[in-house]
């Protein structure tokens, strides 16, 4: 007859990520050492971790973000986001964390997708150009 459809934790391609994912506070508290680049929608934060394993994500929707409801809808959007555009620009040995705005849920798909793809590759970038991976990325400020 036919094959039963594959199951969540088969070698169905949909069951797997190309990344781990953050779930523990220190993890997400590590990752706020590290660089900021903020979109239109959403703050990447990101910082380089010791081991070069696959890169993890952790997503941040605070309560100013709506109810229950809007938070877990913000949520699936900025998942698909990183599924189809965001994956991609995802760099070995980092963990990332976005940080949602009230924003992302009203956004257009699209523009919420481009926006998740290049505040990842700007904060590639910002890594690179940083020997530690971490630490002051602010401008100079003298106190006047």
């Amino acid at each position: 007859m036919h094959d039963p459809a594959p199951y969540a934790g088969s070698d169905d391609i949909r069951a797997r990520k190309p990344y781990g994912v953050l779930r523990k506070r220190s993890e997400f508290l590590a990752v706020r050492r590290g660089t900021k680049v903020r979109g239109a929608f959403v703050l990447v934060e990101a910082v380089e971790r010791e081991d070069k394993n696959e890169p993890r994500l952790g997503l941040t929707v605070s309560k100013k973000n709506g109810n229950a409801v809007k938070r877990n809808r913000i949520k699936r959007r900025l998942r698909e986001a990183v599924r189809l555009r965001g994956a991609g620009d995802m760099a070995v040995g980092n963990d990332y964390v976005i940080v949602s705005t009230p924003k992302a849920l009203d956004a257009p798909f699209q523009d919420l997708c481009s926006d998740v793809a290049s505040a990842f590759a700007k904060a590639n970038k910002k890594l690179l150009r940083r020997p530690d991976g971490a630490q002051d990325d602010r401008k100079s400020h003298d106190g006047k």
